[in-house]
């Protein structure tokens, strides 16, 4: 039996929803509420969702630490852990200490953020690490794929005279018309 690689995905939430393309058109919509906004987080976190699919931990991770009320709560969603920094711990902590252990437990880790320093201490880590414009093309990639998949197919008839060359389907044709007289 082949064994099954342990990969971790964390995702800077908000860096990702600021960042990457495909959200800022969700949040750049003219409203007056915090409607957009949550749309584009619950599109991240189906993003990450389908992403990740069953092969892949994953960990979407939110900066509350100037949240005073905020406990470091989480929940978990289509089989993704949603974290929201505790109140005085920034996200860019959370992301790097999480990084860091799973690369001292082994795991196979890639963090999505445009962060720079971020980026630089987790690949001081032996970590990998992706834009968040690069998650985006990387997620659009992902359900092109999956739309192409669903696509029915008709599966094609071959006939003989299509492997055959014409000069031979014309003399099959002309013993064929002889033999019906």
């Amino acid at each position: 039996m082949a064994k099954t690689r342990n990969r971790l995905l964390i995702v800077d939430g908000y860096n990702v929803l600021r960042s990457g393309s495909r959200y800022q058109a969700i949040t750049n919509q003219p409203d007056y509420t915090d409607d957009a906004f949550n749309q584009a987080r619950e599109a991240l976190i189906n993003d990450v969702v389908n992403f990740a699919g069953h092969n892949v931990k994953a960990i979407i991770v939110f900066d509350a630490g100037e949240n005073e009320y905020s406990t470091g709560s989480q929940e978990t969603v289509g089989g993704v852990r949603i974290l929201f920094s505790p109140a005085g711990s920034s996200a860019d902590k959370v992301i790097e200490k999480l990084a860091h252990d799973a690369r001292a437990r082994h795991v196979e880790t890639l963090v999505v953020t445009s962060d720079a320093t971020i980026q630089d201490t987790v690949f001081g880590f032996g970590v990998d690490r992706m834009s968040a414009e690069g998650f985006c093309q990387e997620v659009e990639f992902y359900y092109d794929d999956a739309r192409l998949d669903e696509t029915p197919k008709v599966s094609e008839k071959f006939i003989v005279a299509d492997r055959v060359d014409h000069e031979t389907v014309d003399r099959l044709k002309t013993l064929r018309d002889a033999r019906g007289r």
